[in-house]
């Protein structure tokens, strides 16, 4: 469904993304791991044609989406749900009218079906009759629920999350990784999610890979993540203070008090 072959990515003299190699198999759940700052939300913004590569191709469907115009792309973009790390409602617009945006403003569905499809989006992430609120009106865990609802309201082919879980409690946090296998299972979505979750990632993933200083050290199913020899990949897992990540690091700034 999505293969990314050789991907550079590097903002001024700081390399993001170095010869990043990734398959996600179509109807699975890809989840990449890594620390903060790694470059994980980069790599998802290459998926979406946000960003362009400094080289390597980016392919959907065997289409490389690195080379298509702006209409082609926009065209493509239709087939892409995304969860945004914030959720990134539009504050002035109500629950219906984030949800229903896309099809709104880039469709010529009527505003019947509109409503409709915004029912339906809503029903499937467990809100109902709440179209008319606003997104202040809303706690953090409602919030996502939303963006989610907005990501598949276009009956997307692939869903990106971005930090899914990050800001809410651990009770919502389990309800949306829920929530994301479930929208695995009832609607065969493709899904790439980008977390430093492992709880989440554990829960979701039918294959993980880390990042790690620009390139994909690891990958495999959430098992063989948790029982890995490899060091690096051990004390990210495991959260461990001393190791392989935080010794670099001692090399490169010095001493963490």
């Amino acid at each position: 469904m999505i293969e990314i072959i050789g991907v550079h990515k590097s903002f001024n003299d700081h390399k993001v993304l170095d010869s990043i190699d990734l398959k996600i198999e179509k109807g699975k759940t890809k989840v990449i791991i890594g620390r903060s700052g790694c470059g994980k939300s980069v790599l998802l913004k290459h998926m979406v044609g946000i960003l362009e590569p400094d080289e390597g191709t980016v392919k959907i469907e065997g289409v490389v989406i690195n080379k298509l115009k702006e209409k082609e792309l926009n065209k493509m973009r239709m087939k892409i749900g995304m969860l945004f790390q914030g959720g990134a409602l539009f504050d002035s617009l109500t629950v219906a009218q984030n949800v229903g945006f896309v099809l709104e403003e880039h469709t010529d569905t009527d505003k019947d079906a509109v409503r409709e499809r915004v029912k339906e989006a809503l029903s499937l992430v467990g809100l109902q009759a709440i179209e008319d609120l606003m997104p202040s009106e809303l706690s953090g865990g409602m919030k996502k629920r939303v963006a989610l609802a907005r990501a598949i309201c276009m009956r997307p082919e692939i869903i990106l999350y971005d930090e899914p879980t990050t800001g809410v409690d651990p009770i919502t946090a389990d309800a949306i990784n829920d929530l994301i296998r479930e929208m695995q299972n009832k609607l065969r979505i493709t899904s790439v999610v980008v977390t430093h979750d492992m709880t989440s990632a554990y829960k979701v993933a039918d294959q993980i890979a880390m990042l790690y200083q620009g390139k994909i050290i690891a990958e495999g199913t959430p098992e063989e993540i948790k029982n890995s020899n490899n060091q690096i990949v051990k004390q990210f897992v495991t959260g461990a203070a001393y190791g392989p990540i935080t010794e670099t690091e001692h090399l490169v700034f010095g001493h963490l008090k």
